[in-house]
């Protein structure tokens, strides 16, 4: 039987005025589960991304006010709330009899993080709890219902095993819309290892210049597919050798595929489109490729700009929407990364499945359309265009490509060879385009998986 709402638990009047020392928001790690509810509200609630949030410049005033150490504690709980979003919100439809109303103001949000803490975080559920409830107290909104947090988290607390022990965290922690998406396209046992692979945080990979060996050494990694490296540690990037120098630069493995379908790109001009934050675009031109690197967001145009500054990378940067855009002159090559779900990317981007929706994708999918029927004109004959996106859905990659190639009997696929992609031979469809899972083996030597969920097709103009 579920805890009852029909009647809120009333504070009581305490009879002497509380102190400064008494006061929930000056407790040790109140600040930090505060700002975690705040911010988990304003992603599920008002669909804000997640790293627009954490952005230390611009983001949420509360996070940019916290020490080092509580950021990183606010990241790790934000993390684990919204990969297991769906076990937890089971959870509370077990303990509660009916939904708490909206009115209540963050106390759907205050149970999430509390939970997250207690389930998948090595937290003890005292502290949880407690601060649950202290931060319940403080909001005007939900102080009366102060003693159901209590009562819902302390019963959590002793009945875990019952209220977890049958939990499908494959399909709970998937909006319905899209685990349906992928069992179309996929099958089920591959939508559960799609699923499942998401609840775990993805490794840190890097690029590097030159050198790999010598650098996967030095950063004590290992090297995969031949050119990149995955890290162990974690922390911040900027603190690690080899970044100041410019010797590297942050990319998935799955990220770095489609740029390395071009081949060898020296001397060529080279369009990067759609190019931000940029690591396509410090490939080519680390290959010696005469780069123009094109998109949309001024913002996100100059950050990659001061990417390339500190890895000494020379590009071209032009700030255009590609719909309105007429290049100069035609390019020997083309990367056409397309605006897209990102549903690939989740294990990095947990806030992914619960900002995106059905319809986004089929928007997306008429503007990826128009985009690479628009820069397929931009290439010189005989010149060579990759398309790709970062999600797995097939309306995003393999039926635009087959729709193109229909329309546009000027190009051809060119199919991929495992050793064009370090080995990785289960990410290549029979057709011939690369298609890499979350759950797919990085290394055939070794037990390693994981990569982001790419899609790249490989085209050229005859």
């Amino acid at each position: 039987m579920g805890i009852s709402l029909a009647r809120p638990f009333k504070p009581k009047q305490n009879k002497k005025p509380q102190t400064d020392a008494q006061r929930p928001q000056d407790k040790p790690g109140f600040a930090a589960r505060k700002v975690a509810a705040d911010i988990l509200g304003n992603v599920v609630h008002k669909h804000r991304p997640l790293d627009g949030e954490l952005e230390l410049k611009s983001g949420h005033s509360g996070f940019r006010a916290l020490e080092p150490k509580d950021r990183a504690l606010v990241r790790a709980i934000l993390g684990a709330a919204l990969r297991h979003r769906g076990e937890i919100s089971e959870i509370l439809t077990r303990l509660l009899d009916r939904d708490i109303p909206e009115k209540t103001g963050r106390v759907l949000d205050i149970l999430h993080v509390a939970i997250a803490q207690m389930l998948y975080l090595d937290i003890p559920d005292r502290a949880a709890v407690s601060l649950a409830v202290d931060h319940a107290s403080a909001d005007s909104r939900s102080r009366v219902y102060k003693g159901l947090v209590n009562g819902v988290l302390r019963r959590l607390g002793r009945e875990r095993d019952m209220m977890t022990e049958d939990l499908d965290g494959e399909v709970l922690n998937t909006p319905e819309w899209l685990f349906t998406r992928w069992v179309e396209t996929y099958g089920e046992e591959t939508a559960r290892k799609i699923a499942a692979a998401h609840q775990h945080e993805a490794a840190l990979d890097i690029s590097v210049k030159s050198n790999p060996k010598v650098w996967a050494e030095r950063l004590e990694g290992v090297l995969l597919a031949g050119k990149t490296i995955r890290l162990s540690r974690k922390g911040a990037v900027d603190g690690l050798v080899g970044f100041e120098e410019g010797a590297w630069w942050v990319q998935d493995l799955a990220a770095s595929l489609p740029a390395r379908l071009l081949g060898d790109v020296s001397g060529q001009t080279v369009a990067d489109l759609c190019a931000a934050p940029g690591g396509k675009t410090a490939q080519l031109a680390a290959s010696s490729g005469k780069v123009t690197a094109v998109d949309i967001s001024k913002g996100r145009l100059k950050r990659l700009s001061q990417n390339m500054d500190r890895l000494g990378l020379p590009v071209e940067t032009v700030v255009a929407d590609l719909r309105k855009y007429d290049p100069p002159e035609l390019f020997d090559a083309i990367l056409l990364d397309v605006p897209c779900s990102a549903t690939g990317t989740i294990r990095r981007h947990p806030d992914v499945p619960w900002l995106k929706g059905e319809r986004d994708i089929e928007t997306l999918a008429e503007i990826q359309k128009e985009l690479l029927e628009r820069v397929a004109g931009w290439l010189k004959p005989g010149g060579q265009m990759v398309y790709c996106t970062c999600s797995m859905e097939r309306d995003e990659g393999e039926a635009q490509i087959e729709a193109f190639l229909k329309a546009h009997l000027d190009f051809r696929l060119v199919p991929v060879a495992g050793d064009e992609i370090g080995g990785l031979n289960a990410c290549i469809s029979p057709e011939g385009y690369v298609r890499t899972l979350p759950f797919h083996s990085v290394d055939p030597n070794s037990e390693l998986t994981g990569l982001d969920g790419f899609f790249a097709a490989r085209l050229q103009r005859s």
